[in-house]
């Protein structure tokens, strides 16, 4: 879900999420020993709990047949390129905020995954090499970057660990709607103008609390409006995400309902 989100408001143009609300028709039918076309052998399934007439499950056959797009997809690409360079720089990150607590090194490093996080976008749109394998990584190196910046923060006491929590907390169950929604035929939703307005703020907080952070001269002057970003971006961060449970909630019981 790019915001889990699966996705950003910077990672726009790496590929379109699919909308919950239309099923996509389900996967090629798997046989047994994996092979497509297989056949069930002929023995009877008993003490295995299966039946050998029955067809198999539409959600395996989805997961499977987006596992097998993302091994056909290109890899080796200048977007995803730039998506392991912004992943390559999450531990440098974390490092240069709690090792030797350089705050204006770290601030250069997230400026720089803030960069290429929309380069990156611009030259798939450019170079027309959009590829799953990208709309897997843009978000994940996102959600690092958030995930380090939030434990970091607890750490050194720059934000409350209810506050952290909460925006993480956020992410961990977005991310573990995601296979279910594959289970059931369906691609993550679409990201909300919510989610993104969230990520603008949260991506303007960070860096303005990691200033406020060193004694310079506007220090007094940029702390509130730090704090006012990170309350703006974190409250509309765990409302998008509630926006994103309920179309989840809602797909899969329009599944469901179509089944029945």
């Amino acid at each position: 879900m790019q915001d889990a989100d699966g996705t950003t408001a910077g990672s726009e143009g790496r590929g379109g999420a699919g909308d919950p609300a239309s099923p996509e028709p389900d996967g090629p039918r798997i046989g047994t020993g994996g092979q497509p076309g297989t056949e069930p052998a002929a023995e009877p399934a008993a003490g295995r709990g299966e039946d050998p007439a029955q067809p198999p499950d539409p959600g395996i056959a989805r997961i499977k047949e987006v596992a097998a797009s993302v091994w056909d997809d290109p890899w080796l690409t200048w977007p995803n390129l730039l998506s392991v360079v912004r992943l390559a720089g999450v531990p440098l990150f974390l490092w240069l905020l709690l090792g030797p607590q350089s705050d204006l090194l770290a601030l250069l490093v997230l400026v720089v995954s803030g960069a290429t996080d929309w380069l990156d976008g611009k030259l798939a749109r450019w170079l027309d090499q959009y590829s799953r394998v990208g709309e897997l990584l843009d978000p994940a190196a996102d959600r690092l970057y958030i995930v380090a910046t939030l434990v970091a923060f607890v750490l050194r006491d720059v934000i409350p660990w209810w506050a952290a929590a909460a925006l993480i907390g956020r992410d961990v169950v977005l991310t573990l709607c995601l296979p279910v929604l594959r289970w059931h035929g369906f691609e993550p939703p679409e990201v909300h103008y919510l989610g993104k307005a969230a990520t603008f703020c949260l991506m303007y907080a960070f860096p303005l609390l990691l200033l406020v952070q060193e004694d310079f001269a506007f220090a007094g002057v940029a702390r509130p409006i730090a704090y006012a970003f990170t309350c703006w971006g974190g409250a509309l961060y765990v409302w998008a995400g509630a926006l994103y449970l309920v179309q989840v909630i809602a797909a899969v019981r329009a599944a469901r309902t179509l089944k029945t």
